[in-house]
């Protein structure tokens, strides 16, 4: 019997021969030994929030999302342990409720943290690494159906491969996160000039803790996101303002404008300068797990690429000319974040202080075009590509961007040496 698939942008589709939905470490241990006996292949779903065709199998697909929740708590370190299938949004609550908060986040709380963490996910702000460099443990049962644990301290190679793994070591169960006690964010979003903006990059990025900006294309118009931690302030009640502009401007108008650049793509100019003249100034006061994330009701396909902070500038100002020279049928704003360096061997900020730049593409709109020109451009200045994101890469190419390259595959042939967690796209990628 056929399941077919979809992952959230619908872009990829898929047809696995069953979907299975363990609620237990035994369970799921399992899974792998009968697809193991069977020499059958098993790819991991959590939300389908990736771009690229990550969980695509023909065979077994394991869903957790029945393996959801926080497993223990210590307060006094302000550690939490949880199941890998938790999704974003009810860790969020689950942490809070212990008095406990991420330390950063990205801008979606819909995935899992086990799917977050295998792709690199990352928020903004100079001083935080992506959403993996929050771990001190994790458990994942191997291709050989053994129960694995590691940690800063225990297996620590093994460790800094399984942080961001691509779900190629096993299936992650157990994820332990470094938290901090529950704090408020105040969040400012504002419509600036873009000049203003790339002038005084350093300033910003330095004097708040997160700092974000999208631009508006054929426009002068940035939108700034700004968030602070602010200590005694209450939380502010959602008002109608902010309900109007962050729900339904952001989704249900700007879908209307996205249907018309579709159909009409001569209005694809029009469409972002009335997005860009309806940015609205918001600020709120709110627990940082609300703050963080945005809902996105409006369906695109993405392009992020990791490049050196040092070359953002230059970067930018070549997509700047790319999408002003209209050879492309697209009018979504662009998306400009910043992270810290870390030491964990397939992360896109291996190694370096981090941009990332994400370029979207509405749903039903021709994209590859418009992609490949970008990929151009990010790698002409060592861009390596968020691995949720779509990308063109070979092995050949990972081989050269990741000075550990060697190492995760060793690690990976050692845990999964019958290949079960390969499939055809990681097969390229990766060169197996």
């Amino acid at each position: 019997m056929m399941h077919t698939q979809k992952n959230w942008a619908e872009n990829v589709q898929w047809n696995p021969s069953v979907v299975i939905y363990p609620s237990s470490e035994t369970e799921i241990q399992q899974v792998i030994l009968k697809a193991l006996n069977a020499k059958k292949k098993i790819r991991i779903i959590g939300t389908g929030h990736s771009f690229t065709a990550l969980c695509a199998t023909n065979e077994v697909l394991v869903s957790l999302d029945n393996y959801q929740g926080i497993t223990s708590v210590n307060k006094e370190k302000n550690i939490a342990t949880v199941k890998g299938g938790t999704k974003l949004r009810l860790l969020g609550e689950l942490l809070f409720s212990e008095g406990l908060a991420m330390e950063n986040l990205g801008d979606i709380d819909v995935q899992s943290i086990a799917g977050t963490i295998s792709t690199g996910t990352h928020g903004t702000g100079v001083n935080f690494g992506t959403i993996s460099t929050q771990l001190i443990a994790l458990k994942f049962i191997n291709g050989k159906g053994e129960i694995i644990s590691c940690s800063k301290t225990e297996n620590e190679s093994l460790f800094k491969a399984a942080q961001v793994s691509l779900g190629c070591l096993g299936i992650i169960t157990e994820i332990t996160i470094q938290c901090v006690p529950a704090y408020k964010l105040k969040l400012q979003n504002k419509k600036e000039k873009l000049n203003d903006v790339l002038a005084t990059l350093p300033q910003r990025n330095l004097e708040n803790r997160n700092f974000e900006f999208y631009w508006i294309p054929y426009t002068d118009t940035a939108w700034t996101k700004t968030s602070n931690i602010v200590e005694n302030s209450e939380p502010d009640k959602v008002n109608f303002f902010n309900y109007w502009t962050e729900y339904v401007l952001e989704n249900y108008v700007f879908k209307v404008f996205c249907e018309l650049a579709r159909v009409f793509p001569s209005q694809n100019k029009t469409v972002a300068n009335i997005t860009a003249a309806s940015i609205s100034n918001v600020k709120k006061v709110y627990h940082s797990h609300k703050v963080y994330a945005t809902q996105r009701m409006v369906k695109f396909t993405e392009m992020e690429y990791n490049i050196p902070t040092e070359a953002y500038q230059d970067v930018f100002k070549d997509i700047t000319k790319l999408v002003n020279s209209k050879k492309f049928n697209i009018h979504f704003p662009i998306e400009s974040r910043w992270v810290k360096g870390d030491d964990i061997y397939m992360s896109p900020a291996y190694g370096r202080d981090s941009a990332y730049i994400a370029c979207h593409v509405y749903k039903g709109k021709e994209y590859q075009q418009y992609f490949k020109a970008l990929e151009e451009v990010f790698r002409a200045y060592d861009g390596r590509p968020h691995w949720g994101k779509m990308n063109t890469l070979t092995s050949v190419d990972v081989a050269v961007m990741y000075p550990k390259y060697e190492t995760f595959m060793e690690h990976r042939k050692e845990q999964d040496p019958n290949n079960v967690f390969v499939n055809t796209y990681i097969e390229k990628l990766l060169g197996i």
